[in-house]
């Protein structure tokens, strides 16, 4: 294609503004580039706008009326307790707002960054080999490229599902009335966080999932006692069930399950996965393919085949966190910058895999699971573990917070932490001990000789390491 001479000329476009975009954007222009951040929705991305920020704010208001609930547990007397999930929700959207408008007005201060609103997409290369970008009717060129477009809510194909209106994590979060009877269809974390939420906050609620057990990427005790203090809060589960189909109810929605069972709910929601937004990038156009489910393949520096073409955040496959998404930028600027020698910003493959489910208890993982660790020792590996329960840790009684454990696995040989499970009281929290620590790659024994703080959760971390044990290959 030949050059435009009206056409605008930038070091650098990133399309697309979540977790990453805007750090690398004023990463880059710290560095003297020009950078244009091309957005089609709202700054921010998911995270700010319809997962993370909006979630734990919602979810805080769930905890208040839970606990008020809780009240005389602890000696104090409450009254009726009721939510008014209106200011919940204005609370919440407040929240929301102030921190999108502290994301624009950071991008708007800084030099060098020109925030762009429309639908990016890749339009071939000028005749000096640049890329074209497309936002409507204009087109911009660029040395680099940058995708950061994120992924969107799945709703697998279900009977009927075209005569109801089915919700999904943004559209559930614009409800200004509480639902009476909440349907949620996938028990993985997106569904398990918003059960709860929505059951605390007083919706009836009901789990469906196809699997025989919740968050089944978890070990199986753990799903276990996940499912126990879901029935203890009054969350209805539906375990091994599929949908023979949906239709509109005197109620709202009436979903009937393979088995003949029929649910009747106000409202349904569907929290059974997410797929990627590459549709509209036109990829082709420079070359690039995506992998059969849409994602963008890359290296472990997060590059594609395409040179100066990166893909970041969740469309990378490489991560569906926001922690992961940001950390990709740390290593695109490392590599940019010709950083060799820092362990966690060395590429895509050197951190293990890390994130929390923000269930009250919450869970904190990293690294490998018991289930995964005996499939190593099966194969011959040295593989040591160590439990505690959290009913036996003082500052969870003293919380009368018991529910949970503590799962350590270690290398016998190398001594490195390959894994750990936090699940309950600040699991999410205590967690990045252990992430932080297999940064370093020290023996778990350095570990074992810190000083933690009494009374805390964490200060059984060195008793759990002096527990440890082989782990048996049983059951593999």
């Amino acid at each position: 294609m030949a050059e435009d001479e009206d056409m605008n000329h930038f070091d650098a476009v990133i399309i697309g503004s979540g977790q990453a975009a805007p750090s690398l954007a004023v990463g880059l222009a710290n560095r003297g580039q020009s950078v244009a951040l091309i957005e089609g929705d709202k700054l921010g991305g998911t995270c700010v706008n319809s997962g993370c920020t909006p979630t734990k704010t919602l979810r805080k208001s769930a905890r208040v009326a839970h606990m008020v609930r809780r009240a005389a547990d602890f000696g104090v007397s409450t009254g009726a307790v009721t939510v008014d999930f209106p200011a919940a929700m204005a609370r919440m959207r407040e929240r929301v707002d102030t921190a999108r408008r502290g994301l624009t007005a950071w991008l708007k201060r800084t030099k060098g960054v020109e925030v762009i609103h429309g639908w990016g997409s890749l339009a071939g290369f000028d005749e000096n080999g640049r890329f074209i970008v497309s936002v409507g009717e204009s087109k911009f060129s660029a040395d680099k490229v940058f995708l950061n477009t994120g992924t969107r809510s799945f709703t697998p194909p279900v009977p009927g599902l075209e005569n109801i209106d089915a919700l999904d994590n943004a559209s559930l979060l614009a409800l200004d009335e509480l639902p009476d009877h909440l349907i949620i269809v996938g028990g993985s974390y997106i569904g398990l966080e918003m059960g709860q939420i929505f059951r605390r906050l007083g919706s009836k609620v009901t789990v469906v999932h196809r699997s025989d057990r919740l968050a089944e990427r978890e070990d199986e005790d753990v799903s276990e006692i996940i499912a126990k203090f879901f029935q203890d809060e009054g969350v209805t589960l539906h375990l091994n069930a599929k949908i023979a189909g949906v239709g509109r109810s005197m109620r709202g929605v009436l979903m009937t399950l393979e088995d003949g069972t029929e649910i009747a709910g106000s409202h349904v929601l569907f929290a059974t996965g997410r797929a990627p937004n590459t549709d509209k990038l036109n990829l082709a156009a420079v070359g690039l393919e995506t992998d059969s489910r849409g994602y963008v393949p890359t290296d472990a520096k997060l590059r594609t085949k395409v040179p100066n073409l990166w893909a970041l955040g969740d469309v990378n496959r490489r991560g569906a966190f926001t922690h992961t998404s940001y950390h990709d930028h740390e290593i695109v600027l490392a590599d940019l910058d010709k950083i060799k020698d820092r362990y966690q910003w060395k590429d895509a493959d050197q951190r293990p895999t890390t994130y929390a489910m923000f269930t009250d208890p919450p869970l904190g993982r990293v690294g490998l699971s018991r289930t995964e660790a005996r499939k190593l020792a099966a194969e011959g590996r040295n593989i040591l573990i160590a439990d505690m329960k959290m009913a036996d840790i003082s500052r969870a009684k003293e919380e009368s917070e018991t529910t949970g454990l503590i799962r350590i696995i270690v290398d016998g040989d190398s001594e490195a932490i390959l894994g750990a499970t936090v699940f309950g009281i600040a699991g999410d929290e205590i967690i990045a001990i252990f992430s932080n620590f297999m940064a370093t790659g020290a023996s778990y024994k350095i570990m074992q000789q810190a000083l933690p703080v009494h009374p805390t959760v964490a200060e059984l971390i060195p008793t759990i390491l002096a527990g440890l044990k082989p782990l048996a290959a049983a059951n593999a």
